[in-house]
């Protein structure tokens, strides 16, 4: 929970980021995008909250490759990249969990 609460709150801060005019932007539609995080790195919703201005902001990983994936949405369904990497673990109240363990 610690880590996706850092997550999320990283991925707020590069919000912030993203509206700085000449940034490249990493965007496409929200089911184009949710389409190829799942068929393409196998990786599911994992958490959800609300960040500036309405937007949904969402971590995306695989148990099984260990990858994630950070995203922003916008109101108007446009999906935003912020970051992305390896080695994703579940975890509770400080608890690594074990394959087969209910969270």
């Amino acid at each position: 929970m610690k880590t996706t609460l850092t997550s999320l709150c990283l991925a707020l801060l590069a919000t912030g980021a993203l509206a700085e005019e000449g940034q490249p932007r990493n965007c496409a539609d929200r089911d184009d995008v949710l389409q190829r995080l799942s068929k393409s790195y196998g990786e599911t919703r994992q958490s959800i909250g609300i960040g500036a201005n309405n937007s949904l902001v969402e971590v995306f990983a695989s148990d099984e490759t260990g990858t994630w994936t950070i995203t922003v949405t916008m109101p108007d369904g446009m999906t935003c990249l912020i970051a992305s990497g390896q080695a994703y673990e579940k975890l509770i109240h400080d608890k690594l969990l074990q394959p087969g363990d209910d969270a």
